[in-house]
Parts: structure tokens; sequence; C-alpha cells
């Protein structure tokens, strides 16, 4: 049995992955970690008392980071759902996973659907000159844009090197409206409003032509078979992985 500690346990996706946990037959709910009523209020008092070998994080921004070295310092695999990593950041928890010899797997989207999307536009990539993304959240979602949003853009730009081919001098009056310019030109906006979930717009252009390639997500339970999938890759195989499109 794989032994799990779930920290932000009772947070609305925490509650999920715990559920999801406690009907997997091959996993055993070791922990629930959380600063408001939880089992455990950190991650140091549960490792005391329990034996972790798999931390599932779903925190906030501001926590994620300190969290995961706590994890790869004390060799606890983690599986980070967490958005809101920097670049730096990433490549430093990829160091100290290699260092200390202890799994890092770091999913900005754990649907299977949003991957595919992410893979659908890669592809897509190749051929169109233009493309921008339209993330759309729940107004209270702390970081922009999403990981899912950050993570199609890299994917995207590995295939062309400038997405806004042929446009104009540009002039905002005003400051944002055309969103944030990312990883080769490729502009993504974000909306936060009650109502919605996680969606997320690609949006492709050329002369006489556009491609849009679009996921919803309608509840948190479709997440959950890529949290339980992420589990067992780092239990069985180790390192460290940046996005489950790497293990689909």
């Amino acid at each position: 049995m794989i032994k799990i500690a779930v920290c932000g346990a009772n947070g609305k996706m925490g509650k999920e992955v715990v559920n999801a946990v406690k009907n997997a037959d091959d996993m055993e709910l070791a922990a629930c970690i959380d600063i408001f009523n939880g089992e455990y209020e950190s991650i140091e008092t549960a490792h005391k008392e329990k034996d972790i070998d798999v931390l599932i994080d779903f925190t906030q921004p501001k926590s994620i980071y300190e969290n995961a070295k706590y994890c790869l310092s004390n060799n606890i695999n983690i599986v980070i759902g967490t958005t809101g990593l920097s670049d730096k950041q990433i490549d430093e928890l990829k160091s100290l996973s290699k260092t200390n010899n202890t799994a890092c797997f770091i999913a900005p989207n754990f649907s299977t659907g949003a991957v595919l999307m992410m893979m659908f536009s890669k592809m897509a990539a190749k051929y169109f000159d233009n493309a921008e993304i339209i993330e759309l959240h729940h107004n209270q979602k702390k970081d922009a844009p999403s990981g899912t949003a950050i993570k199609t853009a890299q994917m995207m730009a590995e295939n062309n090197e400038n997405f806004a081919l042929g446009n104009c001098e540009e002039t905002e009056t005003i400051k944002g409206s055309r969103g944030g310019n990312s990883y080769n030109n490729i502009h993504i906006h974000s909306v936060r409003m009650p109502g919605f979930m996680a969606s997320q717009e690609v949006i492709f252009g050329s002369s006489g032509q556009t491609l849009k390639i679009r996921h919803d997500s309608v509840n948190r339970e479709c997440y959950m078979p890529g949290v339980l999938l992420a589990v067992r890759y780092v239990n069985d195989n180790g390192g460290f992985v940046y996005g489950l499109d790497n293990i689909l």
C-alpha cells in the first residue's frame, strides 16, 4: 500500500483527493494536513508521527514552494497540483529532486482532457503563425495566468518561434488589454469570474481561417484519475516530471 498524505485536505480539491485516495485499492490515507482544522497543521508535524510515501499538495501558491522543499529534503515523494511556481522555482525543485533522489511530479493540470488539449495545441503550432490563449477560472483562483496556460504556451513555443507574425504595431489605450505576452509572443488572457470552474481556449489564426481548441472542466472529479496516475508513477519510478503529458 502506498501511504499518502494530502496537504490542503480541507480545500475543495483536497477533499476530492482525500476521497479518491480512500477509494483506491493500492493506497492508504496516512495523514490529512490543513492549517484550517486539519488532522495535522503542517507537513512537519505529520511527518513526525506518520510514515509517508507520497505527499499530494493542493494548497496555495504562497506555500507550495516551501512545502516541496521540505518534502524533497526529507525523502518524501511529492505530487504537486498547486500552480503558481515560477520557472526558477521549478528548476530549483528539479535540482533538489535529483540531488536527494526523491521524486517530484508537478502538473499544471491533472485532467486528461486538458492535457490532450495542450498536446493538440502543440501539434497545431507547427501550422499557424498566430495564436493566443484565453483561460477562464472561478474568482477564487489566486494566480494568473493559470499553470495550464503557461504550460500550453511553453509546449506551443517548442514548435514555432513567433506567434505574432504580421501583426501591426500596437498601442494599448488601456494597459493590459492585450493580455500578457508570453513565450514566443503568445498572448495569454486570464478571466476570473463566478460560475466558471476551469476552462481554456487556444485560438490559432492564418489567412482566411481560425482554429479553436477548447477544454472545459465541469467538476473536480475529472482531475482524480490523473492525480492517482501521478502518485503511482512517482512511487514506482521516482525522478522529476513536469506535466502529465510526459506519462500518458
